[in-house]
């Protein structure tokens, strides 16, 4: 079984539409499901907390922001890849615009930016903890073979794009493809 599949030919509206569904799956599970679960079992340890007052809005300002990158990202990807985040449904056109232009992967940066927030919301280093090792997952297991199958799709185009935009530390300069 291939792990990438293209999307299927459709309008824009379908590939919103399924980015967003994504989004909320993914938002519930990642953001507050997991992050409920690992404070249950970090209330359970005893594990230490953070009582910092000026944390929480630390945290919820880091969170709209990532979040909004990561709608921005998604929309993008939607609208200009033709697909959607997932690999089974991923986007038909390599997408060099929006946040894109300036960091390699902005919706994993998002979600990993997300995570902390969440944590730091809490007031809860375990959450972080949690937030940084799906980041190490990502970076580890899930980012070789989808750069892997970016490479196979859209060669030279690609490799040049993955030469000239960071992966993690985003440009100053939006990056320009020839």
């Amino acid at each position: 079984m291939k792990l990438y599949r293209v999307a299927a030919p459709g309008s824009i509206a379908r590939h919103v539409l399924a980015t967003l569904a994504q989004v909320a799956v993914f938002w519930s599970t990642f953001l507050w499901l997991l992050p409920e679960l690992v404070t249950k079992v970090a209330r359970r340890w005893e594990l230490p907390r953070w009582e910092q007052g000026w944390l929480a809005p630390m945290g919820i300002l880091g969170f709209v922001a990532m979040s909004c990158l990561g709608l921005a990202s998604a929309w993008v990807m939607s609208t200009r890849g033709r697909g959607t985040p997932l690999p089974m449904d991923t986007a038909r056109e390599l997408v060099v615009a929006g946040p894109y232009r300036f960091v390699r992967n902005p919706m994993a940066l998002a979600g990993i930016g997300q995570g902390v927030a969440v944590g730091v919301w809490r007031g809860e280093p375990a959450v972080v903890a949690y937030a940084l090792l799906g980041g190490f997952a990502w970076h580890f297991v899930a980012r070789p073979s989808e750069e892997r199958d970016l490479l196979e799709r859209f060669g030279e185009r690609y490799a040049l794009y993955r030469w000239h935009v960071p992966l993690w530390r985003p440009r100053w300069r939006p990056y320009r493809p020839q």
